[in-house]
């Protein structure tokens, strides 16, 4: 994403978007950073200036760095109210329910990830979807849907070696 998408979302004063983008970027750079706490407290205040799907998604995000799964779902769940179309939090929900070892409730989130039409990774929740297919040792799901994710993204590392692997124990 950047300043142009989240200055032309939603209602508010266009100093308030630049100010909300601004401590966006702040939050991120601290989370990459491992500077969790603050990176929250950034994300909120960017929320309480400007609400996106993108700061909710990423707070969650910053959440489930903190074991804090059920407060990243929640964020998802806010991010999704905000914006429908946009498909990271669906994908992220079906990962946090995969760590919670949910796996029967993961896939219908990475259902609506997939039908998602604001989305710029649409190969993750088909990748995603495969994890699930093989921790229930479905060999064939699982191999379909790492396909798809290669078909999607063919330089998706994690995918071709998901595939790799796959392939190789079954032989």
């Amino acid at each position: 994403m950047d300043v142009q998408d989240f200055l032309i979302q939603g209602e508010g004063r266009d100093e308030d978007k630049r100010e909300a983008w601004q401590l966006f970027q702040r939050a991120y750079e601290r989370q990459m950073k491992g500077e969790l706490e603050e990176a929250v407290s950034l994300y909120k205040q960017s929320l309480n200036l400007h609400p996106t799907a993108e700061a909710h998604t990423f707070l969650g995000w910053t959440y489930s760095f903190m074991g804090r799964l059920n407060d990243a779902i929640d964020e998802c769940h806010r991010a999704i109210e905000r914006d429908p179309e946009f498909g990271n939090p669906y994908n992220d929900i079906g990962a946090y329910l995969i760590e919670k070892g949910e796996f029967d409730d993961a896939i219908p989130w990475f259902q609506k990830a997939m039908l998602a039409k604001r989305y710029e990774s649409p190969a993750f929740p088909h990748l995603n979807l495969g994890r699930v297919y093989e921790k229930k040792g479905d060999w064939t799901e699982a191999i379909a849907s790492y396909k798809q994710a290669l078909a999607l993204n063919p330089d998706y590392v994690l995918a071709k070696k998901s595939l790799g692997r796959l392939i190789s124990s079954l032989n």
